[in-house]
Parts: C-alpha cells; sequence; structure tokens
C-alpha cells in the first residue's frame, strides 16, 4: 500500500474551515500539560471557582476533584501501589470515580476501568487479562469481584458502606470491615482490604513525593465492546486523553459558559475525554447521569440548562420518533455531538429540536479521525480527516480505493501522541491492527471526490448472501424508515444452502405492532433482491452495550427462535 495516499481536498461543495495545526500538546489550548495529573491542576486552577460536575445529583467541584486526586494519589502511594502497576476500576459514575481516576494518574498508576454490569465470565476475563495489582469498586460489587480475583491482586479498595442489618451475613460482612486504624483488613483469600475514605485518609497525611509522569506513559487500558470477538484491552498515554479533550473542545467551540450533558458510561472514552475532561479544558459544568431517558431528555436539558450533548448509536432515532411536542424547539441546547444521526432525520432533527449537530468518526483506539462541524458538512458523511488524521479507504491489499468504492477504513496521525500504544497483551493483534503503517479500523466505508467519508458498517458485519455481500448498515436504514419501527439491528444466520440469510431483530415504535409481513413489502420496494430479510424477529429491546451499540453477536447466538416469521416458509424458493 502507498504511505502517501491522502483524501481529496475539500471543493467548492462545502464551505472550508481552518483546522489548527496539531502538535504534541496543543500550544493553542487553554492549558499546556501533557500528563492527566498535571493538567487537572491547570484545568481546575483555570475554571470558574463555582464550576464542577453533578453526577447523578451529586457535585463535586473542580477543585474539589483536583485536591481529592491528591488525597487518593498520597493514599495509594502509602499501600504500596507504584508506577506502571494496574488498577482496575468498578464503579457507577459518582464523584468517588473521578477522583480515583485522576488520583490514579496523578501517581502514574495504569487506571483499568470495566463495566460494572458485567456478567462473571467477563469481569474475571478483564480482571484477569488486564494483570491488576489493586481493585477500586463499590461495595455492592464486592462480592462479584472477589468471586473472580486473579492471583495479581493484592488489594481491594471500596466504595461505600456494607449493609450490616444483623444475622450470619450481616455479622460476617461487619467483621469484613475490620477496624484497624487505616480500615484494612485480611480478607480470608489474603487481599488487603481498604475503605476509600480511609485511603484518602492516609493520603492526606502521608508525605509522599511526587511521581514522574510522562506524556507518553500509559495512562488507562479501555477495553473494546468485544461486538465481534474478545474484548481487547486499548492502551491509551496521558497525552493521547489530553489531546482527545483539547480536539473536542477545539472542535465544538465549548467555553466557560457552557453546560455539557452525557448519558455514558466512565469506563467509555466519549464520556471521559470528550464529557468530562472537555468540559474541565472549556471550564464548562457538567451534567453526568447514569442512565439514558428518552422520555425526560429534553426535560432534563431545560431543567440543568444544558447548551450541548454528546450522542451516539440509537440514541437520535429513539429520540426523533418521541411523539412531537409543540415546544420540542424550547430548550437551551445549541450542540450535539457524535455519530451517527441517521441521514433521513438528521436535518428535520436540528429543525425540530433547535440544535446543530457534529458528527465524527472514530474509535477508541484513535479518538477523532473525521469530524463535520456545521460550517462544513455533507449531511451522510462523517466529514473529512480531521486535524489530526490521514484517512484512506484501501482493499484487500491495503491498496487505495479511488473515491466512491467501498473497502476498508484506515488511519493514521499527523503528529505523535494522538492514537492508542497498542493492545494489552496482544501483540499480534496490534501488528495485525497497523500493517503497512495504517491503523485498521475493521469499519467498511467510501470517500468522495471531496474526502468526505461514508461509514458503511463493520467488516464482520457484512452479510454473505447467495454469493453477494448484503450491507448490514443499508438492511438496517431502510427498515427503521417504516413507522412501526423503533429500533432494529440487522445481522446473518447460517443458511441450509450456503453462507447466510438475512435476519433483522426490531423493536416496535411505542404504542404500534410491527406486522412482518408488511415490514417485508416494505422492504421489497426499497432495498435489491437479495438484500431483503428473510427472517423477522420481533423483541421488546435489542441488547445494546453501554455505549448503546447493539451486540450482534448475542441475536446471532440465538440463530432462528421459533415464533421467527419467515418469508420463504412453505416456499421452495430458497
Amino acid at each position: 500500500m502507498s504511505t502517501s495516499a491522502r483524501p481529496t481536498e475539500s471543493t467548492e461543495h462545502a464551505e472550508p474551515t481552518e483546522h489548527p495545526e496539531p502538535t504534541g500538546c496543543d500550544a493553542r489550548a487553554r492549558t499546556t500539560a501533557c500528563t492527566l495529573g498535571g493538567w487537572l491542576g491547570e484545568a481546575a486552577g483555570a475554571a470558574p471557582a463555582d464550576a464542577g460536575v453533578l453526577v447523578d445529583g451529586a457535585r463535586l467541584g473542580y477543585r474539589e476533584l483536583d485536591a481529592g486526586a491528591d488525597r487518593v494519589a498520597g493514599g495509594l502511594a502509602a499501600l504500596g501501589i507504584g508506577h506502571g502497576e494496574r488498577v482496575c476500576v468498578v464503579l457507577d459514575a459518582c464523584p468517588e470515580f473521578l477522583t480515583v481516576w485522576f488520583g490514579l494518574a496523578r501517581r502514574g498508576i495504569v487506571e483499568v476501568p470495566l463495566n460494572p454490569e458485567a456478567g462473571e465470565y467477563l469481569l474475571g476475563y478483564y480482571l484477569a487479562d488486564s494483570g491488576a495489582t489493586a481493585i477500586v469498586c463499590d461495595v455492592r460489587y464486592e462480592d462479584a469481584v472477589r468471586a473472580c480475583l486473579p492471583p495479581s491482586v493484592r488489594h481491594i479498595v471500596v466504595v461505600g458502606e456494607r449493609d450490616t442489618g444483623g444475622g450470619a451475613d450481616g455479622a460476617a460482612n461487619g467483621a469484613a470491615d475490620g477496624d484497624s486504624r487505616h480500615g484494612a483488613a485480611a480478607a480470608p483469600d489474603g487481599v488487603a482490604r481498604h475503605r476509600l475514605s480511609d485511603v484518602e485518609e492516609m493520603g492526606a497525611a502521608a508525605r509522599v513525593s511526587p511521581a514522574a509522569v510522562s506524556p507518553d506513559d500509559p495512562a488507562v487500558i479501555l477495553y473494546t465492546s468485544g461486538t465481534t470477538g474478545p474484548p481487547k484491552g486499548v492502551v491509551l498515554s496521558h497525552q493521547a486523553n489530553v489531546n482527545l479533550a483539547r480536539h473536542t473542545v477545539t472542535l465544538m467551540g465549548y467555553t466557560p459558559a457552557d453546560r455539557l450533558y452525557s448519558v455514558f458510561p466512565l469506563f467509555h472514552s466519549n464520556a471521559r475525554y470528550c464529557s468530562v475532561m472537555a468540559a474541565l479544558e472549556a471550564g464548562a459544568d457538567l451534567v453526568l447521569h447514569r442512565r439514558f431517558s428518552a422520555s425526560r431528555f429534553w426535560d432534563i436539558c431545560r431543567e440543568h440548562r444544558i447548551t450541548a450533548f454528546n450522542y451516539q448509536g440509537a440514541m437520535m432515532r429513539i429520540l426523533f420518533n418521541r411523539p412531537p411536542r409543540s415546544g420540542d424547539a424550547d430548550n437551551p441546547v445549541r450542540a450535539g455531538f457524535g455519530a451517527p444521526c441517521p441521514r433521513e432525520i438528521f436535518t428535520a432533527f436540528e429543525e425540530r429540536f433547535g440544535v446543530r449537530l457534529t458528527e465524527i468518526f472514530g474509535s477508541t483506539e484513535v479518538s477523532i479521525v473525521t469530524d463535520m462541524p456545521p460550517q462544513r458538512r455533507r449531511i451522510g458523511t462523517s466529514g473529512q480527516a480531521s486535524a489530526n488524521y490521514e484517512v484512506a479507504v484501501v482493499d484487500e491489499r491495503d491498496e487505495p480505493l479511488p473515491p466512491g468504492q467501498p473497502g476498508e477504513i484506515v488511519a493514521r496521525p499527523r503528529k505523535p501522541g494522538w492514537m492508542f500504544d497498542g493492545y494489552h497483551r496482544m501483540p499480534d493483534e496490534t501488528a495485525r491492527s497497523w500493517r503497512n503503517l495504517w491503523f485498521h479500523t475493521g469499519d467498511r466505508g467510501y470517500l468522495d471526490e471531496d474526502g468526505y467519508l461514508t461509514f458503511l458498517d463493520r467488516l464482520k458485519d457484512t452479510v454473505r448472501r447467495r454469493g453477494e455481500n448484503v450491507s448490514s448498515w443499508e438492511v438496517e436504514r431502510v427498515v427503521a424508515e417504516h413507522p412501526s419501527v423503533a429500533g432494529v439491528a440487522a445481522y446473518g444466520v447460517p443458511s441450509a444452502l450456503s453462507e447466510e440469510d438475512v435476519m433483522v431483530a426490531v423493536v416496535p415504535a411505542d404504542g404500534r405492532t410491527v406486522e412482518p409481513a408488511s415490514l417485508i413489502r416494505h422492504c421489497e420496494r426499497r432495498l435489491t433482491t437479495f438484500a431483503i430479510p428473510r427472517y423477522v424477529r420481533v423483541l421488546d429491546a435489542l441488547p445494546l452495550t453501554p455505549s448503546q451499540r447493539v451486540e450482534k453477536y448475542k441475536l446471532r447466538a440465538d440463530g432462528v427462535p421459533p415464533g421467527t416469521f419467515d418469508r420463504e416458509a412453505g416456499t421452495d424458493d430458497r
């Protein structure tokens, strides 16, 4: 593959925007530090004195966060947890999550935030794969964590108190809390148990030398959703985290006058770097909720005077499918940031709710590869290459493809310090993803003549039917246009003949019933014959990752359950 492939420059069809020149740490940014601990001190000190984050109703000022991070860092050092060690965090969104996050970073400890709702198998995989020496968890998750502890763990730090209401279990739980000077106790498995409040007290009293942390040191391991295979641990540096936050602020034009809103979890890059850190970098307030509520979303925005929100996955379709109200546009929101908003509702969504959307394409590994702010948009695309990346579309041999021809989307940074450093303990996967000097996203799409990227689907999300590749994205888009459908996932199931048949799982819209035969007739007028679904399965809800992506592997594992509509039933023409 040629290493000089670049997207075509924009033409008069789009209003050009001048990008700031990217650097390892952007000198034009409001802050200058390139490590998370140093950056937090700068950002918190420069923010308005009353600025902070409201986490599910609990408020934490930015300067209070900075002081709390110091206490956590000192306490962990007193426990002997050192630079480069990995600490898993199993917490819901809460103020303690934030102080732990930045306290770990300030000591040069690698944070591994995990999904608290992961099942025992997946949680055990995360803990073992990470090689963690300590775990910070909510007391509600302690039993689940202890059930799958790897030998590497020496400490468990708990947030909250157990219910010691009595009985044998209550007595055992109370004994586990211990009554030593710092609340530490030796558990039966030999792992020392501490309360976070005691760790912070230790940190406040300790005299700990500042840790030597480099911008290139690993700051975090974020596990991918694992929708197509075992989750991979994405290793990101301090500098990569800070750069993504600064890029988001520059792209969105956030200022201290803004108040951001996110419903995504803190073990996901969207909420961490494009909400929490972006708000801090801008000196803006942030409202962070643990759950997305479609029925209350706009009322929440009005109540908290939200000016910008992040979106992903099915959020936009779900919001748009809510019954219209006369006051839909009567809200303080000016901007939305994320992807993807379906092309067919993009303009109508903006007009109905009075917002302007900025679409991006990226991943945990490579942050924002392309962006499409309102001043240079082409609706239906993910925009052009961002200031920080080159982007190309290639074939199976990694040769660049001409405009309009689909292939794999690949990217690489223009400057150091913008992307991940590899997959944790997966050198072969790292080398495979980074072959020929381009990061291979595993996503399929195409570039137009002006360099605008259109995402189609995951490469592994393409259904192979009768020698033809069926785009799941295309099928989903058509099915989603049916008025009775609120959510849809298209995927392949094994065919009795060979290859696969197309199946769709659909969720009915409020007050509606999906009639599979009617849905098939709808598709027959809009899809190529080989792309028309054979199977229609009606569900109450689709299985989603915390970032609102459909877990299609779960649907595929179900096969074709009884009661699934089969349009070819009783025919020989298969």
